[in-house]
């Protein structure tokens, strides 16, 4: 019934799009793009759903090492998460480069540009069902957990869990379609950056002593006398030969390195965050238990608020350094490697960030619903050690579908907005600094 859902309201999106498209006269290129927008969403819905649901065979393999402990539960977790990043990532390859096709890319890179935003705007095109679908999650399992604090029974309880389960298979979809998002119009936000740095290099090359700076310039008569490349005409080419923006130039790789290192750091730090608040909270609840009669036997009542308290108050001073640091890595590496080095930090970022975003949200969903499974009374049901195995799979499985991997779709974006807001101080300022360092002569 997803599906049907999904597709139906993709073929009332393709109908409105064709009409837009011979409206407007956009021409049939961009409907193409749009297409593969739609169609790479769909793709990446259902794989996601493939891993992550325990109607198929990967999660039902998760549940099946839990008979073996905690060990292989985990491991076989992990390869779950990584073969599922594969789908996706071939998925977001072809999608670019049909958008891109369709749209006349490979004949003016501009429009082709223009064809991936339109993949993208094709992607998210569904979100009304995707949004829904994304919600139905988080509302059924706080609904398992309000009926297992009400104390009512068995049978309400399974049919939570059953809701439970297929809540986390639709959560995994949204945060599919979000980072397929994010891949799709991190190259136009590149293209973005680029045209920032044409902006800011034709008014510097109006400020400057002979009306050049970087090799462009603000003067028709210079650039004809073949002297520099007049700013305003200057194409996206242009940029990337006079920057040097190849995969040979040290600064540029040396961006993509650190671009990689983010995603993992930035992951680790929020893993690390989850870790501290949540024991935090374990030492509230050990002084509840102690200092509030009655708890253990239900005649006492526990002190909710101060257990809500700790955790918001540790999520938001938890996530003040992993916010700095992915404001400042842009700015910092764009003043000492230049404009190569933040597009290198973005490639990097984009490329590691998308792979490691899918593992971690299909691994923790598929550890989650291997636990539903065993659960649903299969391998020994509740109380067993398979099960004990289980919860272990699911407890790691939580801050990496819950926290880590949403939150690299947020800096991916982050990372892009930061480097175009910002490329005017290094536009101005890198040279200098480069300069003191003996990067450039």
């Amino acid at each position: 019934s997803l599906l049907t859902g999904t597709l139906g309201s993709s073929v009332l999106i393709l109908l409105a799009a064709a009409g837009i498209c011979q409206l407007l006269g956009l021409g049939w290129g961009i409907f193409g793009s749009v297409v593969s927008g739609l169609v790479a969403g769909v793709i990446i819905g259902q794989a996601t759903e493939y891993y992550t649901s325990d109607e198929y065979s990967p999660t039902r393999g998760i549940a099946e090492q839990t008979k073996m402990g905690s060990a292989t539960t985990i491991i076989d977790g992990l390869a779950v998460g990584m073969f599922s990043a594969g789908i996706p990532v071939i998925t977001i390859v072809f999608g670019i480069i049909c958008s891109f096709g369709f749209a006349g890319g490979f004949t003016n890179m501009g429009m082709g540009l223009y064809g991936v935003g339109f993949a993208a705007v094709g992607m998210l095109a569904t979100l009304g069902i995707t949004l829904a679908t994304d919600a139905y999650g988080p509302i059924a399992d706080n609904a398992g957990g309000n009926a297992e604090m009400c104390g009512l029974g068995e049978e309400v309880r399974q049919r939570t869990d059953a809701l439970d389960s297929l809540g986390n298979t639709t959560a995994a979809t949204g945060k599919g379609f979000a980072i397929g998002s994010a891949a799709l119009t991190a190259m136009a936000l590149i293209a973005a950056y680029v045209e920032e740095i044409k902006i800011w290099v034709g008014r510097l090359s109006e400020t400057s002593a002979d009306k050049i700076f970087m090799g462009f310039t603000s003067d028709l008569a210079i650039s004809k006398a073949g002297k520099a490349i007049l700013a305003s005409n200057a194409e996206i080419m242009d940029f990337v030969k006079n920057y040097d923006l190849h995969i040979m130039n040290p600064l540029l790789l040396c961006g993509i390195f650190i671009g990689a290192m983010m995603s993992f750091v930035f992951c680790a730090m929020t893993m690390k965050a989850v870790g501290r608040a949540a024991g935090a909270m374990v030492n509230e609840v050990r002084r509840q238990f102690k200092e509030i009669p009655g708890i253990m036997d239900g005649s006492g009542t526990p002190d909710y608020a101060r257990c809500v308290e700790i955790s918001t108050a540790g999520a938001q001073k938890e996530m003040l350094v992993p916010a700095l640091l992915a404001i400042a890595v842009p700015v910092v590496t764009g003043l000492i490697l230049g404009v190569p080095g933040v597009i290198g930090l973005l490639v990097g970022g984009l490329t590691s960030g998308f792979v490691l975003a899918c593992m971690l949200n299909n691994a923790g969903g598929a550890w989650d619903n291997a636990k539903k499974y065993i659960e649903k009374g299969h391998l020994g049901g509740k109380g067993s050690d398979a099960h004990k195995a289980a919860v272990v799979g699911d407890t790691v499985g939580d801050p990496c579908k819950d926290t880590s991997g949403p939150s690299l779709n947020i800096l991916i974006k982050l990372m892009s907005m930061v480097s175009i807001v910002f490329a005017p101080v290094i536009v101005k300022f890198s040279p200098v600094i480069q300069g003191w360092l003996g990067l450039i002569k």
